[in-house]
Protein backbone atom coordinates (compact mmCIF):
# COMPACT_ATOMS: atom_id res chain seq x y z
CA UNK A 1 0.00 0.00 0.00
CA UNK A 2 1.68 3.18 -0.92
CA UNK A 3 -0.08 7.18 0.54
CA UNK A 4 -2.37 8.92 -1.04
CA UNK A 5 0.00 11.92 -2.62
CA UNK A 6 -2.24 14.37 -4.07
CA UNK A 7 -4.22 17.29 -2.41
CA UNK A 8 -6.17 18.37 -5.67
CA UNK A 9 -7.47 17.71 -9.12
CA UNK A 10 -4.16 19.53 -10.25
CA UNK A 11 -1.25 17.30 -8.04
CA UNK A 12 -3.03 13.74 -9.32
CA UNK A 13 -2.70 15.51 -12.96
CA UNK A 14 0.73 16.03 -11.66
CA UNK A 15 1.06 12.68 -10.83
CA UNK A 16 -0.40 10.98 -14.18
CA UNK A 17 2.27 13.21 -15.75
CA UNK A 18 4.89 12.08 -14.04
CA UNK A 19 3.34 8.34 -14.74
CA UNK A 20 3.81 8.98 -18.43
CA UNK A 21 -0.29 8.28 -18.52
CA UNK A 22 -1.01 11.91 -19.99
CA UNK A 23 -1.38 13.07 -23.34
CA UNK A 24 -2.36 16.92 -23.42
CA UNK A 25 -5.10 17.39 -26.49
CA UNK A 26 -5.30 21.45 -28.12
CA UNK A 27 -7.94 22.35 -30.40
CA UNK A 28 -10.59 19.57 -30.00
CA UNK A 29 -14.14 21.06 -30.01
CA UNK A 30 -16.50 20.83 -26.82
CA UNK A 31 -19.46 19.65 -29.12
CA UNK A 32 -18.67 16.28 -29.85
CA UNK A 33 -15.36 16.07 -30.45
CA UNK A 34 -13.61 15.85 -27.03
CA UNK A 35 -16.41 13.29 -26.21
CA UNK A 36 -15.23 11.35 -29.39
CA UNK A 37 -11.19 11.21 -28.26
CA UNK A 38 -12.04 10.65 -24.86
CA UNK A 39 -14.29 7.69 -25.93
CA UNK A 40 -11.70 6.44 -28.80
CA UNK A 41 -8.64 6.93 -25.99
CA UNK A 42 -10.41 4.78 -23.62
CA UNK A 43 -9.88 1.85 -26.01
CA UNK A 44 -6.65 1.97 -26.67
CA UNK A 45 -4.62 -0.45 -24.25
CA UNK A 46 -2.95 2.27 -22.97
CA UNK A 47 -5.50 4.09 -21.96
CA UNK A 48 -4.30 7.32 -21.55
CA UNK A 49 -5.99 10.12 -19.34
CA UNK A 50 -6.37 13.56 -21.42
CA UNK A 51 -6.04 17.26 -20.38
CA UNK A 52 -7.81 19.45 -23.37
CA UNK A 53 -7.02 23.18 -23.75
CA UNK A 54 -7.42 25.65 -26.46
CA UNK A 55 -10.93 24.53 -26.42
CA UNK A 56 -12.49 26.76 -29.55
CA UNK A 57 -14.67 29.21 -28.34
CA UNK A 58 -13.20 29.73 -24.93
CA UNK A 59 -10.25 31.26 -22.80
CA UNK A 60 -7.12 29.09 -23.17
CA UNK A 61 -6.57 27.82 -19.93
CA UNK A 62 -10.47 26.82 -19.65
CA UNK A 63 -9.81 22.80 -19.82
CA UNK A 64 -11.12 19.76 -19.47
CA UNK A 65 -9.51 16.56 -17.36
CA UNK A 66 -10.86 12.96 -19.12
CA UNK A 67 -10.49 9.10 -18.17
CA UNK A 68 -8.80 10.55 -14.97
CA UNK A 69 -9.13 6.64 -13.40
CA UNK A 70 -10.01 4.91 -16.35
CA UNK A 71 -7.08 2.28 -16.34
CA UNK A 72 -6.23 0.12 -13.09
CA UNK A 73 -3.03 1.85 -13.14
CA UNK A 74 -4.74 5.45 -12.02
CA UNK A 75 -7.06 3.89 -10.08
CA UNK A 76 -4.93 2.54 -8.10
CA UNK A 77 -3.01 5.57 -7.85
CA UNK A 78 -6.58 7.18 -6.92
CA UNK A 79 -6.68 5.08 -3.89
CA UNK A 80 -3.37 5.02 -2.64
CA UNK A 81 -2.34 1.39 -4.10
CA UNK A 82 0.28 0.45 -5.76
CA UNK A 83 -0.11 1.01 -9.61
CA UNK A 84 2.41 -1.75 -10.57
CA UNK A 85 0.45 -4.28 -9.51
CA UNK A 86 -1.63 -6.43 -11.98
CA UNK A 87 -5.26 -6.08 -11.74
CA UNK A 88 -6.50 -8.63 -9.59
CA UNK A 89 -4.28 -7.74 -7.13
CA UNK A 90 -5.37 -3.93 -6.58
CA UNK A 91 -8.92 -5.08 -6.36
CA UNK A 92 -8.17 -7.47 -3.47
CA UNK A 93 -5.70 -4.93 -2.07
CA UNK A 94 -9.00 -2.56 -2.36
CA UNK A 95 -11.14 -5.20 -0.66
CA UNK A 96 -8.77 -5.25 2.03
CA UNK A 97 -8.82 -1.93 2.74
CA UNK A 98 -12.03 -0.86 2.27
CA UNK A 99 -13.15 -3.07 5.54
CA UNK A 100 -10.59 -1.09 7.62
CA UNK A 101 -11.17 2.55 6.44
CA UNK A 102 -12.20 4.77 9.05
CA UNK A 103 -14.00 7.90 8.27
CA UNK A 104 -12.52 11.06 8.64
CA UNK A 105 -14.81 14.34 9.27
CA UNK A 106 -14.27 16.91 7.16
CA UNK A 107 -12.33 20.08 8.49
CA UNK A 108 -14.05 24.03 7.82
CA UNK A 109 -11.51 26.63 6.22
CA UNK A 110 -11.84 30.32 6.27
CA UNK A 111 -10.61 30.25 2.40
CA UNK A 112 -10.67 28.34 -0.58
CA UNK A 113 -9.10 27.84 -3.89
CA UNK A 114 -12.19 28.74 -5.81
CA UNK A 115 -12.36 31.82 -4.44
CA UNK A 116 -9.85 33.74 -6.90
CA UNK A 117 -12.83 34.42 -9.49
CA UNK A 118 -16.14 34.80 -8.87
CA UNK A 119 -19.18 35.40 -10.94
CA UNK A 120 -22.54 37.16 -8.69
CA UNK A 121 -26.22 37.51 -9.64
CA UNK A 122 -26.56 38.88 -13.39
CA UNK A 123 -22.83 38.03 -13.89
CA UNK A 124 -23.13 34.66 -14.05
CA UNK A 125 -22.27 33.16 -17.40
CA UNK A 126 -21.40 29.34 -17.71
CA UNK A 127 -20.63 29.81 -21.01
CA UNK A 128 -17.32 30.70 -20.13
CA UNK A 129 -16.18 27.63 -19.22
CA UNK A 130 -15.99 24.18 -21.11
CA UNK A 131 -19.78 22.41 -21.04
CA UNK A 132 -19.43 19.08 -24.02
CA UNK A 133 -21.89 18.15 -25.89
CA UNK A 134 -20.34 14.44 -25.04
CA UNK A 135 -22.49 12.07 -27.67
CA UNK A 136 -23.61 13.23 -30.80
CA UNK A 137 -27.22 12.36 -29.75
CA UNK A 138 -26.92 14.02 -26.11
CA UNK A 139 -29.68 16.72 -25.70
CA UNK A 140 -27.16 19.30 -24.77
CA UNK A 141 -24.18 20.37 -23.54
CA UNK A 142 -22.83 18.68 -19.61
CA UNK A 143 -20.72 20.41 -17.34
CA UNK A 144 -21.98 17.81 -14.93
CA UNK A 145 -20.81 14.45 -15.97
CA UNK A 146 -18.29 13.70 -12.90
CA UNK A 147 -19.33 16.85 -10.95
CA UNK A 148 -20.64 16.66 -6.88
CA UNK A 149 -24.26 17.87 -6.26
CA UNK A 150 -24.23 18.86 -3.06
CA UNK A 151 -27.43 19.28 -0.77
CA UNK A 152 -27.71 19.44 3.15
CA UNK A 153 -30.86 17.35 4.92
CA UNK A 154 -33.42 20.57 6.05
CA UNK A 155 -34.21 18.34 9.60
CA UNK A 156 -30.73 16.76 10.32
CA UNK A 157 -28.50 18.55 8.62
CA UNK A 158 -26.43 15.92 7.00
CA UNK A 159 -24.82 17.10 4.17
CA UNK A 160 -25.13 14.55 0.84
CA UNK A 161 -22.20 14.74 -2.03
CA UNK A 162 -23.43 12.54 -5.21
CA UNK A 163 -22.63 11.86 -8.73
CA UNK A 164 -25.65 13.28 -10.44
CA UNK A 165 -26.01 14.39 -14.31
CA UNK A 166 -26.12 18.29 -14.84
CA UNK A 167 -27.35 20.13 -18.55
CA UNK A 168 -26.58 23.60 -18.95
CA UNK A 169 -29.62 25.18 -20.75
CA UNK A 170 -28.86 28.70 -20.47
CA UNK A 171 -26.10 31.50 -18.44
CA UNK A 172 -27.54 30.68 -15.36
CA UNK A 173 -29.61 28.17 -15.62
CA UNK A 174 -29.16 23.90 -15.47
CA UNK A 175 -30.85 20.88 -14.91
CA UNK A 176 -29.99 17.74 -11.96
CA UNK A 177 -31.25 14.43 -13.45
CA UNK A 178 -31.39 12.45 -9.82
CA UNK A 179 -32.31 9.29 -11.66
CA UNK A 180 -34.75 8.12 -9.62
CA UNK A 181 -37.00 9.38 -6.49
CA UNK A 182 -34.84 7.23 -4.16
CA UNK A 183 -31.50 8.84 -4.70
CA UNK A 184 -30.61 11.01 -1.48
CA UNK A 185 -30.47 14.12 -3.46
CA UNK A 186 -34.49 13.35 -4.66
CA UNK A 187 -35.43 12.85 -0.95
CA UNK A 188 -33.48 15.87 0.46
CA UNK A 189 -34.50 18.02 -2.81
CA UNK A 190 -38.13 16.69 -1.84
CA UNK A 191 -38.35 17.57 2.08
CA UNK A 192 -37.87 21.90 1.18
CA UNK A 193 -40.36 21.57 -1.87
CA UNK A 194 -42.96 20.08 0.32
CA UNK A 195 -42.75 23.01 2.85
CA UNK A 196 -43.10 25.26 -0.55
CA UNK A 197 -39.10 26.34 -0.22
CA UNK A 198 -36.49 25.79 -3.40
CA UNK A 199 -33.81 23.81 -2.27
CA UNK A 200 -30.22 25.04 -1.26
CA UNK A 201 -27.75 23.26 -4.12
CA UNK A 202 -24.03 23.40 -4.88
CA UNK A 203 -22.28 21.94 -7.81
CA UNK A 204 -18.34 20.80 -7.43
CA UNK A 205 -16.49 20.51 -10.62
CA UNK A 206 -12.99 19.33 -10.67
CA UNK A 207 -13.02 17.48 -7.76
CA UNK A 208 -9.88 15.58 -6.31
CA UNK A 209 -10.45 11.27 -7.99
CA UNK A 210 -11.14 10.37 -4.05
CA UNK A 211 -13.77 12.94 -4.04
CA UNK A 212 -14.66 11.20 -7.65
CA UNK A 213 -14.92 7.73 -6.14
CA UNK A 214 -16.98 8.90 -2.60
CA UNK A 215 -19.76 10.50 -4.94
CA UNK A 216 -19.89 7.02 -6.84
CA UNK A 217 -20.44 4.80 -3.88
CA UNK A 218 -23.70 3.88 -2.28
CA UNK A 219 -23.00 5.01 1.00
CA UNK A 220 -25.89 4.36 3.08
CA UNK A 221 -28.49 7.79 3.99
CA UNK A 222 -26.47 10.15 7.05
CA UNK A 223 -23.43 8.41 5.85
CA UNK A 224 -20.66 11.22 4.76
CA UNK A 225 -18.78 11.00 1.34
CA UNK A 226 -16.44 13.85 2.56
CA UNK A 227 -15.50 11.34 5.68
CA UNK A 228 -15.04 8.56 2.87
CA UNK A 229 -12.92 10.60 0.49
CA UNK A 230 -10.96 11.78 3.86
CA UNK A 231 -10.70 8.26 4.77
CA UNK A 232 -9.28 6.91 1.39
CA UNK A 233 -6.83 9.76 1.41
CA UNK A 234 -6.06 9.45 5.09
CA UNK A 235 -6.98 12.74 5.93
CA UNK A 236 -9.43 15.46 6.17
CA UNK A 237 -11.20 16.81 3.31
CA UNK A 238 -10.89 20.83 3.96
CA UNK A 239 -14.44 22.64 3.05
CA UNK A 240 -15.67 25.91 2.64
CA UNK A 241 -19.29 27.43 3.48
CA UNK A 242 -20.50 28.80 0.14
CA UNK A 243 -21.34 32.90 0.27
CA UNK A 244 -24.65 32.58 -1.03
CA UNK A 245 -25.82 29.07 0.25
CA UNK A 246 -23.68 28.13 3.37
CA UNK A 247 -23.36 24.62 2.07
CA UNK A 248 -19.55 22.89 2.42
CA UNK A 249 -17.71 22.22 -0.82
CA UNK A 250 -14.41 20.88 -1.21
CA UNK A 251 -11.66 24.16 -0.32
CA UNK A 252 -10.00 22.50 -3.71
CA UNK A 253 -12.50 22.39 -5.97
CA UNK A 254 -11.86 23.90 -9.37
CA UNK A 255 -15.33 25.49 -10.19
CA UNK A 256 -18.16 26.07 -8.07
CA UNK A 257 -21.92 26.63 -9.04
CA UNK A 258 -24.72 27.61 -5.88
CA UNK A 259 -28.22 28.63 -6.06
CA UNK A 260 -31.57 27.04 -5.82
CA UNK A 261 -32.86 23.94 -6.81
CA UNK A 262 -36.81 25.60 -7.60
CA UNK A 263 -39.66 23.36 -6.94
CA UNK A 264 -40.14 20.74 -9.88
CA UNK A 265 -44.48 21.81 -9.87
CA UNK A 266 -42.90 25.30 -10.12
CA UNK A 267 -39.95 24.98 -12.77
CA UNK A 268 -38.80 22.19 -14.83
CA UNK A 269 -36.82 21.77 -18.14
CA UNK A 270 -36.47 18.82 -20.53
CA UNK A 271 -33.37 17.31 -19.49
CA UNK A 272 -31.74 14.39 -21.89
CA UNK A 273 -31.25 12.04 -23.56
CA UNK A 274 -27.89 11.47 -22.86
CA UNK A 275 -25.47 8.29 -23.45
CA UNK A 276 -25.49 6.07 -20.84
CA UNK A 277 -22.63 3.37 -19.75
CA UNK A 278 -24.60 0.32 -21.15
CA UNK A 279 -23.71 2.66 -24.68
CA UNK A 280 -27.14 2.96 -25.32
CA UNK A 281 -29.35 5.89 -25.04
CA UNK A 282 -31.85 4.07 -21.98
CA UNK A 283 -34.79 7.16 -22.41
CA UNK A 284 -35.78 9.94 -24.62
CA UNK A 285 -36.19 13.85 -22.70
CA UNK A 286 -37.91 13.83 -19.81
CA UNK A 287 -38.79 16.70 -17.25
CA UNK A 288 -35.91 17.47 -15.15
CA UNK A 289 -35.37 19.84 -11.84
CA UNK A 290 -33.93 23.28 -12.32
CA UNK A 291 -31.22 24.82 -10.58
CA UNK A 292 -31.36 29.01 -10.63
CA UNK A 293 -27.04 29.36 -10.27
CA UNK A 294 -27.22 32.66 -8.41
CA UNK A 295 -22.95 32.52 -8.36
CA UNK A 296 -20.28 30.77 -9.96
CA UNK A 297 -16.50 30.83 -8.32
CA UNK A 298 -13.65 29.51 -9.85
CA UNK A 299 -9.93 29.26 -10.01
CA UNK A 300 -8.04 30.63 -12.59
CA UNK A 301 -7.20 28.51 -15.16
CA UNK A 302 -10.30 26.13 -14.05
CA UNK A 303 -9.98 22.45 -15.19
CA UNK A 304 -13.57 21.07 -15.61
CA UNK A 305 -13.26 16.80 -14.70
CA UNK A 306 -14.84 15.14 -17.27
CA UNK A 307 -16.28 11.64 -17.26
CA UNK A 308 -18.85 10.78 -19.20
CA UNK A 309 -20.52 6.88 -19.47
CA UNK A 310 -18.61 5.23 -22.48
CA UNK A 311 -19.51 2.72 -24.75
CA UNK A 312 -18.90 -0.85 -22.73
CA UNK A 313 -15.82 -2.03 -22.05
CA UNK A 314 -14.68 1.56 -21.13
CA UNK A 315 -16.03 2.72 -17.41
CA UNK A 316 -14.91 5.18 -15.15
CA UNK A 317 -12.50 3.32 -12.76
CA UNK A 318 -10.26 0.81 -14.30
CA UNK A 319 -11.22 -0.98 -11.14
CA UNK A 320 -14.99 -2.85 -10.55
CA UNK A 321 -15.88 -1.42 -6.92
CA UNK A 322 -18.95 -3.25 -6.92
CA UNK A 323 -16.73 -6.59 -7.71
CA UNK A 324 -15.45 -6.06 -4.34
CA UNK A 325 -18.81 -5.59 -2.40
CA UNK A 326 -19.86 -8.95 -4.67
CA UNK A 327 -16.39 -10.87 -3.35
CA UNK A 328 -17.52 -9.55 0.33
CA UNK A 329 -20.82 -10.26 0.32
CA UNK A 330 -19.70 -14.16 -0.37
CA UNK A 331 -17.43 -14.35 2.26
CA UNK A 332 -20.14 -13.24 4.85
CA UNK A 333 -22.92 -15.58 3.64
CA UNK A 334 -20.10 -18.53 4.19
CA UNK A 335 -18.80 -19.27 0.96
CA UNK A 336 -15.40 -20.43 1.41
CA UNK A 337 -12.03 -19.97 -0.72
CA UNK A 338 -13.30 -17.52 -2.95
CA UNK A 339 -9.62 -16.54 -4.35
CA UNK A 340 -10.93 -13.40 -6.76
CA UNK A 341 -13.69 -11.31 -8.49
CA UNK A 342 -14.08 -8.84 -11.20
CA UNK A 343 -16.53 -7.69 -13.63
CA UNK A 344 -16.31 -7.18 -17.69
CA UNK A 345 -18.10 -4.85 -19.76
CA UNK A 346 -18.61 -1.69 -17.24
CA UNK A 347 -19.69 -4.16 -14.70
CA UNK A 348 -22.27 -6.14 -16.73
CA UNK A 349 -20.50 -9.59 -16.42
CA UNK A 350 -19.35 -10.67 -13.08
CA UNK A 351 -16.81 -13.86 -12.66
CA UNK A 352 -15.94 -15.66 -9.61
CA UNK A 353 -12.68 -17.32 -8.77
CA UNK A 354 -12.77 -20.49 -6.61
CA UNK A 355 -11.23 -23.55 -5.04
CA UNK A 356 -13.41 -25.75 -5.12
CA UNK A 357 -14.02 -27.73 -2.15
CA UNK A 358 -17.42 -29.37 -2.43
CA UNK A 359 -20.14 -30.61 -5.22
CA UNK A 360 -22.68 -27.14 -5.41
CA UNK A 361 -19.57 -24.93 -4.27
CA UNK A 362 -19.67 -23.20 -7.89
CA UNK A 363 -23.08 -22.97 -7.82
CA UNK A 364 -23.37 -21.26 -4.49
CA UNK A 365 -21.41 -18.88 -5.01
CA UNK A 366 -22.96 -17.94 -9.03
CA UNK A 367 -26.34 -17.98 -7.18
CA UNK A 368 -24.84 -15.11 -4.37
CA UNK A 369 -22.93 -12.99 -7.47
CA UNK A 370 -26.25 -13.23 -9.54
CA UNK A 371 -28.43 -11.75 -6.58
CA UNK A 372 -26.04 -9.02 -6.51
CA UNK A 373 -25.49 -8.42 -9.58
CA UNK A 374 -26.90 -4.97 -10.86
CA UNK A 375 -28.13 -4.58 -14.24
CA UNK A 376 -25.26 -8.11 -15.21
CA UNK A 377 -27.14 -10.81 -17.23
CA UNK A 378 -23.63 -12.90 -17.26
CA UNK A 379 -21.86 -14.70 -14.10
CA UNK A 380 -19.81 -16.75 -14.88
CA UNK A 381 -17.04 -18.85 -12.20
CA UNK A 382 -14.04 -20.57 -12.63
CA UNK A 383 -11.44 -22.51 -10.77
CA UNK A 384 -8.67 -20.80 -8.90
CA UNK A 385 -6.47 -20.85 -11.76
CA UNK A 386 -7.93 -19.03 -13.96
CA UNK A 387 -7.04 -15.38 -13.66
CA UNK A 388 -11.10 -13.58 -13.45
CA UNK A 389 -9.88 -10.27 -14.94
CA UNK A 390 -8.54 -11.53 -18.14
CA UNK A 391 -11.63 -12.17 -20.26
CA UNK A 392 -9.28 -14.12 -22.77
CA UNK A 393 -8.39 -16.50 -19.88
CA UNK A 394 -11.90 -16.59 -18.56
CA UNK A 395 -13.70 -17.41 -22.24
CA UNK A 396 -10.37 -20.13 -22.01
CA UNK A 397 -12.43 -22.16 -19.08
CA UNK A 398 -15.61 -20.99 -20.41
CA UNK A 399 -14.76 -23.08 -23.99
CA UNK A 400 -13.12 -26.04 -22.12
CA UNK A 401 -14.70 -26.72 -18.94
CA UNK A 402 -18.58 -25.80 -19.68
CA UNK A 403 -20.86 -28.20 -21.14
CA UNK A 404 -24.06 -26.01 -21.95
CA UNK A 405 -26.54 -28.43 -21.48
CA UNK A 406 -25.50 -29.47 -17.78
CA UNK A 407 -23.88 -25.80 -16.74
CA UNK A 408 -25.84 -22.91 -17.62
CA UNK A 409 -28.41 -21.96 -15.44
CA UNK A 410 -30.91 -19.13 -15.90
CA UNK A 411 -32.57 -16.98 -13.22
CA UNK A 412 -35.98 -15.10 -13.88
CA UNK A 413 -37.50 -11.78 -12.80
CA UNK A 414 -33.78 -10.38 -11.22
CA UNK A 415 -32.58 -7.17 -10.47
CA UNK A 416 -31.98 -4.75 -13.30
CA UNK A 417 -32.51 -1.33 -13.81
CA UNK A 418 -34.26 1.38 -16.29
CA UNK A 419 -31.28 2.20 -17.60
CA UNK A 420 -31.51 -1.65 -19.75
CA UNK A 421 -32.14 -0.75 -22.98
CA UNK A 422 -32.92 -4.60 -23.46
CA UNK A 423 -36.14 -3.63 -21.61
CA UNK A 424 -39.74 -3.59 -23.60
CA UNK A 425 -40.83 0.06 -23.62
CA UNK A 426 -44.29 -1.51 -21.76
CA UNK A 427 -42.12 -3.16 -19.20
CA UNK A 428 -40.07 0.36 -18.67
CA UNK A 429 -43.46 2.51 -18.79
CA UNK A 430 -45.06 0.14 -16.10
CA UNK A 431 -41.53 0.94 -13.73
CA UNK A 432 -41.43 -3.12 -14.80
CA UNK A 433 -37.14 -3.25 -14.16
CA UNK A 434 -36.18 -7.04 -13.93
CA UNK A 435 -33.94 -9.41 -16.59
CA UNK A 436 -33.17 -13.22 -16.80
CA UNK A 437 -29.92 -14.12 -15.31
CA UNK A 438 -27.29 -16.59 -17.09
CA UNK A 439 -25.16 -18.45 -14.27
CA UNK A 440 -22.06 -20.49 -16.45
CA UNK A 441 -20.35 -22.98 -14.27
CA UNK A 442 -17.06 -22.57 -16.14
CA UNK A 443 -15.29 -24.87 -12.90
CA UNK A 444 -13.93 -28.29 -13.73
CA UNK A 445 -16.93 -30.80 -12.52
CA UNK A 446 -15.61 -31.29 -9.21
CA UNK A 447 -16.20 -35.21 -9.38
CA UNK A 448 -13.43 -34.78 -12.20
CA UNK A 449 -10.97 -32.74 -10.54
CA UNK A 450 -8.58 -35.54 -9.85
CA UNK A 451 -8.52 -36.49 -13.46
CA UNK A 452 -9.22 -33.88 -15.66
CA UNK A 453 -6.55 -33.25 -18.59
CA UNK A 454 -3.87 -31.27 -16.63
CA UNK A 455 -2.99 -27.52 -18.17
CA UNK A 456 -0.30 -26.54 -20.07
CA UNK A 457 -0.64 -23.04 -18.95
CA UNK A 458 0.92 -21.15 -15.99
CA UNK A 459 -0.87 -20.54 -12.55
CA UNK A 460 -1.85 -17.19 -11.84
CA UNK A 461 0.77 -17.41 -9.51
CA UNK A 462 3.44 -18.11 -11.68
CA UNK A 463 2.08 -15.66 -14.27
CA UNK A 464 2.51 -12.82 -11.35
CA UNK A 465 5.92 -14.42 -10.28
CA UNK A 466 7.04 -14.15 -13.92
CA UNK A 467 6.42 -10.42 -13.94
CA UNK A 468 7.71 -9.54 -11.16
CA UNK A 469 11.45 -11.15 -12.52
CA UNK A 470 10.94 -9.51 -15.87
CA UNK A 471 8.87 -6.07 -14.97
CA UNK A 472 10.74 -4.37 -17.87
CA UNK A 473 9.96 -6.70 -20.37
CA UNK A 474 6.16 -7.32 -19.53
CA UNK A 475 4.86 -4.36 -18.10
Amino acid sequence: MTAVDYNDLRDFIGLVEGMGDLKRVDGASADFELGAITEVAAGLPACPALLFDQIPGLRPGHRVFTNATVSTRRAALALGIDPTLPPLEVLKAWKSRRVELKPLDPVPVKDAAFLENSQLGDQVDLGVFPCPIWHKRDGGPYIGSGSLVITKDPDEGWVNAAIYRVQVHGPNRVTIQFDHKGRHGAMISRKYWDRGQPCPVAIVNGQDPALFIAGFEYLPERQSEYAFAGAIKQTPIETFALPVTGLPVPARAEIILEGMLLPFDQDNLPEGPFGEFTGYYAADRRPAPVMDVQAVHYRSNPILLGSPPLKPPRFHFGIPFRAASIWANLEACGVADVVGAWQHVSQLMTVIAIKQRYAGHAKRAGLIAAANSYMGRIVVVVDEDVDPSNLADVMWAVTTRAEPSEDVDIVRNAWSSSLDPRLSMEDRNAGRTSNSKMIIDACIPFELLGSYPPTSALSVEEAQAVRRRWPDILA
